[in-house]
């Protein structure tokens, strides 16, 4: 496995209720899970998060879905979106089968690994509600957990994205929110969570240090907006996205004939980056490969750089703007 790694001079005013080192390093998990099959992605994350921990990062941050599996079919095939179309119902069902509650044991497996390497973790999943809730629609969401195995945040994706929302529902407020961890205050947003301004403002306001933006892959305009978020709270970002060759697409789905003789082909390439809080950044963008990229900041930035702008004091203008957030859970 290839790893690419960087040292950060960044930040910290991070407020935080424990003793938090100046300098972390973190892990940027760039990495294909076991398309659809959540017990061999888990088995591969806790392999993944061992490594993570043996160079000696206190953060492990996973890109959009990962368990068990961005849903890139949604770009790619072709004819599913007719109504009650057998293979793309088929399709579906298995990612249901596949999805991970919040209350499953591939998910106390994963808080059992943090424990295990004291290291925290941001994951991004594919959610079914547990059973007897009454809901069983499945959601886009971000689990954050501490080094100690606790799990300090649940947020689902308030707006699933064009097709997307044939397969996710809308989310809530109630996890919209930065948390305090191990290796400071911890936050994330979930793809195009990061062109909606109130949910940026939300996440800003909770006095971020580190920011988790999870896309499937990270474009040049998923970069932008990772970069222009880090300029704007003045947090640490890091950018992860997926890969997926075209050997992963699933097989209840035609793909268009130009990638069926190219199963090497990446529907989604990575891209992954860490960006400091004045938007430059520490680790550039790698694209095409499987690989842990690491980032080591310097918490002791965030200060230096509010000086300019801190949208949550002096460029807030609570006398003009008035904002509050729905945290209800609604299921």
């Amino acid at each position: 496995m290839a790893r690419n790694s960087a040292s950060a001079l960044c930040s910290t005013a991070s407020v935080v209720s424990r003793a938090v080192s100046d300098s972390v390093r973190v892990a940027l998990i760039q990495a294909r899970p076991v398309y659809y099959d959540l017990a061999r992605t888990v088995a591969k994350a806790l392999s993944l998060i061992r490594e993570a921990a043996r160079q000696g990062a206190r953060l492990a941050a996973f890109p959009e879905t990962y368990f068990p599996g961005y849903p890139a079919w949604l770009d790619y095939a072709v004819d599913y979106a007719r109504w009650d179309h057998p293979p793309t119902k088929r399709l579906y069902a298995r990612l249901a089968v596949n999805s991970m509650a919040i209350d499953s044991p591939e998910l106390r497996q994963l808080r059992d690994g943090a424990r295990e390497h004291d290291i925290a973790l941001v994951l991004g999943i594919n959610e079914r509600v547990p059973l007897g809730r009454g809901n069983r629609s499945l959601y886009n969401s971000i689990i954050t957990i501490d080094a100690d195995g606790a799990m300090l945040n649940h947020h689902r994706k308030l707006r699933p994205t064009y097709t997307e929302q044939l397969v996710w529902a809308p989310g809530d407020g109630a996890g919209l929110r930065a948390v305090d961890s191990a290796v400071g205050r911890v936050g994330g947003l979930v793809c195009w969570e990061h062109w909606m301004p109130q949910a940026r403002q939300a996440l800003h306001i909770s006095n971020e240090s580190i920011h988790v933006a999870l896309w499937p892959a990270v474009k040049e305009i998923h970069q932008i907006a990772s970069r222009h978020y880090a300029f704007e709270s003045r947090a640490f970002v890091l950018a992860v996205g997926g890969i997926m060759p075209a050997s992963d697409f699933p097989a209840e789905l035609d793909l268009p004939e130009r990638l069926r003789p190219q199963p090497e082909a990446l529907l989604l390439n990575g891209g992954s980056a860490a960006i400091a809080p004045d938007g430059s950044f520490l680790v550039e963008p790698v694209y095409d490969q499987e690989t842990i990229l690491y980032a080591d900041l310097d918490l002791s930035r965030i200060a230096e750089e509010q000086m300019a702008l801190d949208v949550t004091g002096g460029y807030a203008r609570d006398d003009v703007f008035t904002f509050e957030v729905n945290r209800r859970r609604l299921e």
